[in-house]
């Protein structure tokens, strides 16, 4: 859980309605009580332009920009690992 002292690192998670990997990242993201802003590429094009400036030029998603980061389908772990690196709590499991 994020303490309100701690800084905001904004996480942005671009997705599609019927991907599974989507599914099961924003889910875990939910019960890891992380806030998030979620983007459906397939609605907002210009969500589908950052997706495709990131990646190289395809959609893959889920794609999530951690703070200044950006992952490529990263498991759940991986998001929250860059999320305690940036706010520089990488040592403390269990809260982000």
């Amino acid at each position: 859980m994020v303490s309100p002292s701690e800084p905001k690192t904004q996480v942005t998670v671009y997705w599609r309605p019927g991907c599974p990997y989507c599914m099961r990242l924003r889910l875990g993201l939910r019960l890891a009580r992380v806030r998030t802003v979620e983007v459906n590429i397939w609605e907002q094009p210009d969500g589908a332009a950052a997706v495709r400036a990131a990646t190289g030029g395809d959609e893959t998603v889920p794609t999530v920009r951690v703070g200044t980061s950006v992952l490529v389908n990263p498991p759940t772990r991986r998001v929250l690992a860059e999320l305690r690196r940036q706010r520089g709590t990488a040592g403390h499991r269990g809260e982000v």
